[in-house]
């Protein structure tokens, strides 16, 4: 049997088998690679270099902006950012008929933009609009599938730690050129949730929020502001070359504490918890990028992405239907795989066939992390969809039937994100980053 088929049976077969039976993901894709890596090489050799890689995997300076973005997305989340972004969606949704369904869009798309995560971003905009939208007459589970449908838009939309992720998986794609190609594909994902719930909203005859005075407008905007500029000095700090992507997450946490004591929502009895959450968080990150680092070199070593990339590309010459299939793959990978370990194991896999098709690394790493965002919204394991239904106090089978209609114009948009590269490329292109 040749060794890259051998390998990936045992590499994947076990892996499917350890997420079977409830283990850990980070943990199984260790032991799996482990596992791997004994039938190719003594276990010496399989022990020192499973030790190496997954150290020389996390000793890596991009990850510190990693964690400094948790760091800064957990102050945030505790420091009263959420109700003034929501108050600015609010104006921004403007006189449509389910206005609060698009306040909820927008507001994820801030404060998931803001906070670098889909699930705080759901639980944090859906605690606050839920109720506001029950106690407007709208269906529980229509409001939910908005929520949750909408929160992994703000992964796209820089800054955002998946694509930090993806530049280091990837050898180094620009981070800058990846903020700025985030942009459209981002706000392409809010609006077609907006437009879908646009069209039930009308079906419905949901209310239209009535119009704000110009004074009222004008203090949302200017309470508002102050998150907003965080976006603009990190991202344009990064973009101007003022400062490397790390240095600018080290700037978003200064700035969040700054905002945040400004605010005065934050207390001093609050930061054990934040600091105890960001290292959580950052302990499951490092564990996966450093689990991953071992699958890579299993991977590389026996040749499973090339094999798999001469599988795929002798099943058609055609280079849309071999697009269309790595995106079934993805959406299908989504369903059962949390994001962050998806892209470390699926980048080194599918990177090399898109560039063998002429695909900038830019464009396929927002395709891959547009796949993986509608993920997150689908069952059996999507983080967004349990926060969600739980927040709005629904069962996911309630929530299907809508989420479904939003899912399928969630794939017409990746679709043309796939096929129309410069929804992803325009900006960076336009701003000499490529």
């Amino acid at each position: 049997m040749d060794l890259a088929l051998q390998a990936a049976l045992i590499l994947f077969g076990t892996f499917f088998v350890l997420l079977a039976i409830g283990v850990p993901i980070s943990v199984g894709i260790g032991i799996a690679s482990f596992i791997t890596a004994l039938t190719i090489v003594p276990m010496d050799v399989a022990i020192f270099t499973a030790a190496q890689n997954m150290v020389q995997g996390i000793n890596s300076f991009a990850l510190l902006a990693v964690i400094f973005f948790i760091l800064s997305g957990s102050i945030m989340n505790n420091g009263g950012i959420a109700i003034r972004l929501i108050n600015l969606a609010k104006l921004l949704g403007g006189r449509l008929p389910g206005s609060l369904a698009h306040t909820n869009v927008v507001g994820n798309m801030l404060f998931g933009s803001i906070s670098g995560s889909a699930v705080a971003s759901a639980a944090a905009i859906g605690k606050v609009m839920t109720p506001l939208q029950e106690k407007e007459g709208y269906d529980k589970s229509y409001s939910a599938a908005v929520n949750i449908a909408s929160s992994p838009a703000g992964l796209l939309i820089p800054p955002s730690g998946v694509l930090i992720l993806y530049s280091l998986v990837s050898g180094g794609t620009s981070i800058s050129a990846l903020f700025m190609a985030g942009y459209l594909p981002g706000l392409l994902m809010g609006l077609a949730v907006m437009v879908v719930a646009y069209l039930i909203a009308k079906k419905q005859n949901y209310p239209i929020a009535e119009r704000p005075t110009v004074s009222q407008g004008l203090k949302i905007v200017l309470d508002a502001i102050p998150s907003l500029l965080m976006i603009v000095v990190v991202i344009g700090g990064i973009v101007a070359g003022i400062f490397t992507a790390t240095e600018g997450a080290a700037v978003a946490v200064l700035y969040s504490i700054v905002l945040s004591a400004i605010y005065r929502e934050i207390k001093l009895s609050h930061i054990p918890e934040i600091l105890k959450e960001t290292v959580v968080m950052t302990g499951i990150v490092l564990f996966l990028v450093g689990a991953s680092s071992i699958m890579s070199w299993v991977m590389a070593f026996t040749g499973i992405p090339l094999a798999i990339s001469d599988m795929l590309l002798a099943a058609s010459e055609n280079p849309i239907i071999i697009l269309l299939i790595m995106n079934l793959l993805l959406l299908i990978v989504g369903t059962f795989m949390d994001l962050t370990p998806a892209v470390l194991i699926f980048t080194p896999i599918f990177l090399p066939i898109a560039t063998e098709l002429g695909m900038d690394p830019v464009h396929f790493g927002i395709v891959l992390v547009f796949n993986l965002c509608i993920g997150i919204m689908t069952p059996p394991v999507g983080s967004s969809l349990f926060v969600g239904c739980s927040v709005a106090n629904v069962s996911i089978e309630s929530v299907l039937r809508p989420l479904s209609k939003i899912f399928i114009a969630l794939v017409a948009a990746l679709l043309l994100v796939t096929f129309i590269p410069s929804i992803s490329l325009a900006i960076p292109k336009l701003l000499d980053l490529m």
